[in-house]
């Protein structure tokens, strides 16, 4: 009954659920306008979701904070991300802590982001891990590429440079450095 009354509040807001007997919200949420939901969404923690945000089925979204005009796409799981506006996640995607992404980002089916930050426009499409990077704008990330970022003692950071495109299957052993436009 109480989640009920919490979805009715949203939609009172302006939200739109497709069921809002399967929308859970386990902490608080701040709505835009237009912002929509797809069946069996959890909000956990404290998350701020700007106008026109598209929130897919069985998406779960945990202190994140989403800029105007975000689509988060089917099965995806984000936790302490900042997304800038007009960015695609997903489907398949998972977005752990420390992730910010610049508007108009998109993130790929089967794709995991930690502690790293993207710049305007750069994509990262496919079946890649990117973590404890430091991505400029306008770069493209291949599919399989991993940033390989532990070396079993120590964690080292990957810097991609703005308009770098980085090809399918690539292993970037940190610490590295790819320079703008390479």
């Amino acid at each position: 009954v109480y989640q009920r009354l919490q979805a009715d509040s949203l939609m009172r807001a302006g939200a739109t659920m497709i069921d809002p007997n399967r929308f859970d919200i386990r902490g608080t949420v701040i709505i835009g306008m237009d912002v929509s939901f797809d069946i069996n969404v959890i909000l956990e923690g404290h998350n701020q979701l700007g106008n026109g945000v598209k929130i897919g089925s069985n998406s779960v979204l945990k202190n994140c904070f989403l800029g105007d005009g975000v689509e988060i796409r089917a099965n995806s799981i984000l936790e302490g991300a900042e997304i800038g506006a007009n960015a695609i996640i997903g489907p398949f995607a998972r977005l752990r802590p420390h992730t910010k992404l610049g508007a108009n980002v998109h993130i790929g089916n089967f794709v995991e982001i930690k502690n790293s930050t993207l710049g305007e426009g750069s994509k990262v499409n496919h079946l890649s891990y990117v973590g404890d990077a430091d991505i400029g704008a306008q770069v493209n990330v291949g599919a399989g590429t991993i940033t390989c970022n532990y070396d079993g003692v120590n964690k080292s950071r990957t810097t991609l440079e703005t308009g770098a495109f980085i090809g399918s299957g690539t292993m970037l052993v940190a610490p590295v450095t790819v320079e703008a436009g390479a």
